[in-house]
């Protein structure tokens, strides 16, 4: 009699072993993100298209030549700031006349924020309504702006060399800088 109770309690056993069907398992996923920001035209360019100003009658040179709309975009995962600056002091000069000819930037080159959606505010002296000077110091266009995919502004030129310098073209650089805060 010993021998028939062994064997159904093993038999029980083994049953209770089988009914038991699934398992599981765990793993820890780190996301490691770094701060990141990008500046770029709305081309996707970090280098815009040339813009060129044509002064060709006497009223462009007495009230000025106005550019295009220039758009820009920011891309950050924090909130930014943006400078503008022009790389130098003085144009650059191309054309026939000896000596060259030496038009500064301060005074005949400005901008104006036409469009901001960046959440951010426009820095003095800069202004949706007028064009403030532009050199070679690192000015602050815009100002606690809002992190995100597509945080884009506009901006126009106008350009005031009046009647001082001869013909040629003149170029100089315009440089913005995105900056997280």
């Amino acid at each position: 009699m010993k021998k028939f109770t062994a064997i159904v309690t093993l038999t029980i056993v083994s049953f209770c072993a089988r009914a038991q069907v699934s398992s599981s398992a765990s793993q820890t996923t780190n996301l490691q993100l770094a701060n990141a920001i990008e500046i770029t035209y709305s081309c996707g360019s970090s280098t815009g298209a040339t813009v060129v100003m044509f002064f060709n009658t006497v009223n462009d040179y007495a009230d000025g030549v106005k550019s295009a709309t220039q758009e820009l975009m920011v891309r950050s995962n924090r909130k930014f700031g943006v400078t503008v600056n022009t790389s130098s002091a003085a144009f650059r000069y191309t054309g026939s006349t000896s000596p060259l000819p030496v038009m500064p930037v301060a005074g005949v080159l400005g901008i104006r924020v036409t469009n901001n959606n960046t959440g951010g505010s426009i820095a003095s002296p800069f202004s949706s309504n007028t064009y403030a000077s532009l050199g070679a110091a690192s000015a602050n266009l815009l100002s606690n702006c809002s992190n995100g995919g597509s945080r884009n502004f506009e901006v126009r030129y106008e350009a005031t060399p009046g009647f001082s310098y001869p013909a040629g073209v003149y170029t100089v650089d315009v440089v913005y800088t995105a900056t997280q805060l």
